[in-house]
């Protein structure tokens, strides 16, 4: 069985993420999927989500894709690996090469598992849509 792993906040949920849970679905047998905690949200982008992380976790959670939502209390990916035991993690092209990913890659290749990059979905994200709310009169 190849388990899969993916994590995000999933702030005021949108067609990219969709795009990615269902591709990651495509590719293996069971999805886990982190949902980061409003803490660590606040911690790494100095602001809250809109959406707070029970409601976050319950709209990952009822998407068919899925198979279990653990919440994602800090971004340390060898630890999540360790821990879920996952032989794919999914993740959005725009870290390839990152200096986070390539230790990440390295420590998932020698312990048989692979990262898995997806095209990032152009002109949606949950940023563009926060600035879309806030500038509309």
């Amino acid at each position: 069985m190849i388990i899969g792993y993916t994590t995000g906040v999933f702030d005021m949920f949108h067609i990219g993420h969709l795009n990615i849970l269902k591709r990651a679905k495509e590719q293996c047998d069971y999805l886990i999927v982190g949902v980061s905690t409003d803490e660590l949200v606040q911690s790494y982008k100095n602001k809250l989500p809109i959406i707070p992380y029970a409601e976050r976790s319950a709209i990952v959670e009822a998407i068919k894709y899925v198979d279990k939502v653990v919440p994602q209390k800090n971004r340390d990916k060898i630890a999540a690996f360790n821990e879920f035991k996952f032989n794919k993690m999914f993740v959005g092209d725009d870290w390839k090469g990152k200096p986070l990913f390539v230790e990440v890659e390295e420590y998932l290749n020698k312990n048989g598992a692979e990262v898995v990059y997806f095209p990032y979905t152009q002109g949606t994200s949950s940023s563009i849509l926060r600035e879309k709310v806030l500038n509309q009169k």
